[in-house]
């Protein structure tokens, strides 16, 4: 796609610290670099986040994600790490090309926060947003 600067990486126009390729996915580090280690994992297809990926790309993507974390966990020496997909902008995607960061941890205090706030249940609530998410999954 044009203007897009994982597109332009993929055709090897921008160049990137690959980890890994093969004909359908990409993994290269992040220059931002968040930890050490932070890659990102995409499809070489342009997609613009998982919400607009198609069974097959999600598949072929995803399906390699275990092997290239487990390869940053021990080439980097981190004790955990965060594997995050934003998609759209409020949920913080900035590169409109699907992509998965594979962030190493290792420590509380290495600026990453991710918070989850939690409510009181409202089973009834629950219950039918619950439904209505069953009905589009199989609409």
């Amino acid at each position: 796609m044009e203007n897009c600067i994982f597109c332009s990486i993929v055709q090897g126009d921008i160049p990137s610290s690959k980890v890994y390729e093969d004909e359908q996915v990409l993994a290269f580090l992040d220059i931002s670099q968040t930890t050490s280690g932070h890659t990102l994992v995409i499809p070489k297809k342009h997609v613009r986040n998982m919400l607009d990926m198609d069974a097959e790309t999600a598949s072929q993507t995803f399906a390699r994600i275990p092997k290239i974390a487990r390869a940053v966990q021990k080439a980097t020496g981190a004790p955990a790490m965060n594997i995050i997909n934003n998609n759209e902008p409020l949920a913080g995607q900035t590169v409109f090309h699907a992509h998965i960061h594979l962030v190493p941890r290792y420590h509380e205090e290495d600026g990453i926060s991710i918070q989850y706030t939690t409510h009181e249940p409202d089973f009834p609530a629950l219950a039918k947003l619950a439904e209505q998410i069953s009905q589009e999954v199989t609409s």
